[in-house]
């Protein structure tokens, strides 16, 4: 299988996945302003939607969309513990921490590295993405992991957008559970692998 990503981007959280799951995953760096790989060609080639993450699999089967990714990856490896089987009610709460993630804190991060985005709208997207940040903080408040002392397929999703909060300038000093979290993820041998491997640690 090939992973195209562009590092430190939502890649990271398939990526995490794939070495949490001990899955042999050949990664491909993408240039997501160009869309080209680094050989130069067209990355739209491989996957029309010019966004990363996108999973090649062996037989030539494109899988896009990362909160899908991660499910796939975790379900090649099910004695990882990184999904509940499938129609489980467990599968649901990761599956329900996955969309809010998705929709509720990666999505309002898009105005902040967006080049066009008006400065004046600039603190009302940070105020939005602190208060959706906040969400998994309190989640956090009585668990090491968001559905309990399991490391899933939804803490490589939060952990990899809660490390944007210091480049786009989200103020999360007050919040101590979700930072404690990060910290601990940051310490998984799976996840220093993946931080190393895209040139970020």
């Amino acid at each position: 299988m090939k992973l195209y990503y562009k590092p430190g981007s939502c890649s990271l959280s398939p990526h995490i996945v794939a070495r949490e799951a001990g899955l042999a995953v050949e990664t491909v760096k993408v240039d997501l302003i160009t869309k080209t790989l680094e050989d130069g060609s067209d990355y739209r080639a491989v996957a029309p939607k010019g966004q990363v993450p996108a999973l090649l699999l062996d037989d030539g089967t494109l899988l896009t969309e990362g909160a899908v990714i991660v499910q796939y990856l975790a379900d090649q490896a099910p004695d990882s513990g990184l999904i509940p089987a499938a129609g489980s009610f467990g599968r649901y709460r990761v599956q329900e921490w996955l969309n809010f993630i998705g929709s509720e804190i990666h999505k309002n991060y898009v105005p902040l590295f967006r080049p066009d985005t008006p400065e004046d709208y600039k603190p009302i997207a940070r105020a939005n993405v602190a208060a959706k940040l906040a969400v998994l903080d309190a989640a956090l408040a009585d668990k090491p992991f968001l559905t309990g002392d399991t490391f899933t397929v939804a803490d490589a999703y939060a952990y990899t957008v809660s490390r944007w909060a210091g480049y786009a300038g989200v103020d999360v000093s007050g919040l101590g559970n979700l930072k404690a979290f990060a910290a601990r993820v940051a310490e998984r041998p799976a996840v220093r692998a993946a931080l190393a491997a895209e040139g970020l640690a």
